[in-house]
């Protein structure tokens, strides 16, 4: 499992991955943090293909080209913002990497990286969001083996951190 999932401290906009997943909004459009920086690296074409998309619910994902990054999809998914816990905001954001996930599975990606859903201006605990992340790609690895591997990008040393322990934690 280790060599299939691997954290990285990183910019996802340079990882050499078959498609790189965007922490976006409901209306695709562009945003800060991920999703900006995304569509920066990305180009112009990007914001035009998601405006034939229609938007896309929190907890779901849509994909698209990769445009000028190094990765050729973008799968787009959209994270619960994070209120107390107590409004489904776990289900949520399982059912993004879920549903990205799908995507993968469907289009025949063989390498994808996930930057950590929510944990931004969303406000979702970031030690909570990674163990999320880590237990859905376990449980994905362990279905299907096409996928070479999937990698959680970090912003910063303490993200990446403790990702590392979600890993050591649920994949031991």
């Amino acid at each position: 499992m280790s060599d299939r999932l691997q954290v990285v401290e990183g910019d996802i906009t340079r990882q050499q991955v078959d498609a790189i997943v965007n922490a976006a909004n409901t209306t695709l459009l562009g945003g800060g943090g991920v999703d900006g920086a995304i569509h920066r690296a990305a180009g112009p074409e990007l914001l035009e293909e998601c405006r034939k998309l229609n938007g896309c619910p929190t907890g779901q994902a849509k994909i698209t080209r990769g445009y000028h990054l190094p990765a050729k999809s973008v799968i787009h998914t959209v994270g619960p913002v994070w209120r107390d816990g107590r409004h489904g905001e776990d289900e949520l954001l399982a059912s993004c990497y879920r549903s990205c996930f799908a995507l993968v599975a469907k289009h025949g990606i063989r390498t994808v990286a996930f930057p950590s859903i929510s944990t931004g201006a969303y406000g979702f605990p970031m030690e909570r969001a990674a163990r999320i992340a880590v237990t859905e790609a376990k449980d994905f690895l362990g279905r299907d083996r096409s996928v070479e591997k999937v990698i959680l990008v970090c912003f910063g040393k303490s993200a990446y951190e403790t990702h590392l322990a979600a890993v050591k934690e649920i994949c031991g």
